[in-house]
């Protein structure tokens, strides 16, 4: 009888021991993340990632988040990534060079301009934080580094994903006249009236998030007046405005696990989670509300990650130019310090 890819995996792992620690998305579908360490959100896998010995460190999740695993790994750890092309559509919305124009383009006007960087973005863009004094977040304490960010200078660019910006925003207080969205279409077009903005934003958004609108939501309030609605901060700020919840991956899985048993609960982010989350809790009544699979995410499949386990030694590593690497480190270890701070 063949071995399934799952025994091999299995055998594999076992094989390896610690040498090994595989860390998955909550994104994954259920093939992959039955083999996972370690699964969470963006920033529970970041966190991971300094405390790890294993020799091999393979990142399944989309290509930002294996860099950022390179970045806080040691020298003598590989991470390694079973598709290199499953690159974030959203990370792509903020070309490092156009970036770098746009913050050259404030700090020439003699305003202290911090840049915060949704983890969602390409090694390039967080070196340019590290470089101006800024850092990251994750949409888990996306409310506690723009605080942070907000104290550090004139005015904060807040890139890539102006919805999980905006909606942090609100949830500080900041007044709608004091943010603005940086047009950045040819040579970018920065007027004096968004200039003078505290709070500025990349226009990029989710692909995934962007399909929800306020009308997802409303047909759904028709149909049933009684369930509870779930979203991502990634979506739309009118439709975080009709949900009862807010929050990242792992704050919609505690979100759900603290629901009342019988509850009708609409899910608004990538449905590899809803459907996971409603299989886990079969005495709540769980729906996706229509956000859909990340088509980056799905690149990762079982397949690919025993391929990858079986050729760890000539599989490329995940590498991070020498010359950006420093400033992307920082960014990100000045991210994990504010947390530690606030622990």
């Amino acid at each position: 009888m063949t071995e399934t890819n799952f025994q091999k995996i299995t055998a594999l792992r076992e094989h390896l021991g610690a040498s090994l620690a595989i860390l998955g998305h909550h994104y994954q579908s259920d093939e992959v993340i039955r083999h996972v360490d370690f699964q969470g959100d963006s920033l529970e896998l970041a966190r991971r990632i300094p405390r790890l010995e294993a020799r091999y460190i393979v990142f399944c999740g989309v290509s930002f988040m294996a860099e950022t695993a390179t970045l806080l790994a040691t020298s003598g750890q590989s991470v390694l990534i079973p598709d290199p092309t499953a690159h974030c559509c959203m990370a792509g919305t903020a070309p490092t060079a156009k970036v770098a124009q746009i913050l050259e383009a404030i700090a020439k006007t003699g305003r202290k301009v911090v840049p915060l960087a949704y983890v969602n973005s390409s090694v390039g863009v967080k070196a340019l934080c590290g470089q101006y004094g800024g850092s990251v977040c994750t949409s888990a304490n996306a409310k506690i580094m723009l605080r942070w960010a907000m104290g550090q200078g004139d005015c904060v660019l807040f890139l890539p994903d102006k919805n999980l910006g905006m909606n942090t925003a609100s949830l500080l207080g900041i007044a709608p006249q004091d943010q603005a969205v940086v047009d950045v279409r040819g040579t970018a077009r920065l007027d004096e009236t968004t200039l003078s903005r505290k709070l500025l934003y990349w226009p990029g958004v989710c692909a995934i998030h962007f399909r929800l609108k306020p009308e997802d939501v409303r047909l759904v309030l028709e149909d049933d007046p009684r369930p509870l609605i779930f979203v991502h901060p990634e979506c739309d700020p009118d439709v975080v405005a009709l949900a009862d919840v807010s929050a990242s991956t792992s704050g919609i899985i505690r979100a759900v696990d603290e629901a009342p048993s019988g509850a009708t609960i609409y899910i608004g982010t990538e449905d590899n989670l809803v459907l996971r989350l409603a299989r886990r809790h079969p005495n709540k009544h769980i729906y996706p509300l229509g956000a859909g699979y990340c088509s980056a995410m799905l690149k990762i499949t079982e397949s690919k990650l025993l391929d990858t386990l079986e050729n760890r030694d000539r599989h490329q590593p995940v590498l991070v130019e020498p010359g950006v690497a420093p400033n992307a480190r920082k960014a990100l270890e000045t991210m994990l310090d504010v947390m530690e701070a606030e622990a």
